[in-house]
């Protein structure tokens, strides 16, 4: 089954001024990426306003990137919902779509017992092909509940298409924990931007980065650089992404990224109700720390 490497990146929805999902601009950002060397596009997730947009609009940004990549890079769609049958429906359109797999974040706001959470995993893995990868998708710190490597054990064995996990919470002891599932054989990915080249080296097979959404390069650069076994030169990179990361709050506020995003040239759209743009004196304040890693 399908896996994801490397840079992939959390991409953000832009809106237009009549609030809608601006289409061209989110073309305009799939060119983007591909030509700055991502390997994996992940639109509809945390950075991508998931949760305040309508199932409708989530397929119409789905079906817009995966026709847009056209096969160049691999396109997982994040289909985690709200509730159960709104998950599996978006489960269901990214594979008739032809999505290279899905990712299921876990339920969230209400505690979930380690029963209910692998009864709904074995739910929404039942709901598509056995041979369509599935990500699990792990972020405490936002959805209230969490994915012990327990019962990610006990899903792995239930869900033949349950490939691997995204973790987005910076415990690396857990990381180690999940790296060790299926005999080392899970494939895991991690939301930390800042420790890229630290989850590389000790096994894990990328990161879903929302930072390398608006600023790829440097990401891409220690990607390439660790893969050819340039140590020092990934350390580099990884230096200089980080600084990226902490001007950009490492996606606290995604209205950043569209801000970035703009300063390069794109669309970057409008923030969603209750999400707010960010005003000019941000922007201007971005802007100053912003530039020179833009003329780099």
């Amino acid at each position: 089954m399908k896996k994801m490497n490397g840079v992939i990146t959390a991409m953000t929805t832009p809106f237009d001024d009549h609030d809608q999902v601006d289409v061209n601009a989110l073309k305009e950002q799939v060119e983007f990426l591909i030509e700055k060397g991502v390997n994996c596009l992940y639109p509809c997730g945390t950075t991508g306003e998931m949760l305040i947009m309508t199932p409708e609009e989530r397929e119409l940004v789905a079906e817009t990137v995966l026709t847009a990549a056209a096969g160049r890079v691999s396109v997982f769609i994040h289909v985690g919902a709200m509730t159960l049958k709104e998950t599996i429906r978006l489960a269901r359109h990214a594979e008739k779509i032809g999505a290279d797999g899905i990712g299921v974040v876990t339920p969230a706001f209400f505690g979930v017992k380690d029963k209910a959470m692998i009864r709904y995993y074995q739910q929404v893995s039942a709901s598509v092909s056995p041979n369509f990868s599935i990500y699990l998708y792990a972020i405490p710190q936002c959805a209230a509940n969490d994915l012990t490597p327990q019962v990610v054990a006990q899903i792995i064995d239930s869900c033949p298409n349950v490939v691997g996990i995204k973790y987005s919470y910076s415990d690396m002891i857990r990381l180690k924990d999940y790296l060790n599932l299926k005999g080392g054989q899970f494939s895991v990915l991690f939301g930390a931007d800042r420790l890229f080249l630290p989850s590389l080296v000790m096994g894990c097979e990328g990161t879903v980065s929302g930072c390398s959404g608006p600023m790829p390069e440097h990401f891409v650069n220690i990607y390439q650089a660790y893969l050819a076994g340039d140590l020092k030169t990934a350390l580099q990179e990884q230096k200089v992404a980080n600084e990226i990361c902490e001007i950009m709050k490492s996606g606290a506020d995604m209205g950043i990224f569209k801000a970035v995003l703009q300063f390069r040239g794109m669309t970057g759209g409008h923030m969603r109700a209750p999400l707010v743009d960010l005003d000019e004196e941000e922007k201007a304040d971005l802007y100053a720390q912003i530039a020179p890693h833009l003329a780099q």
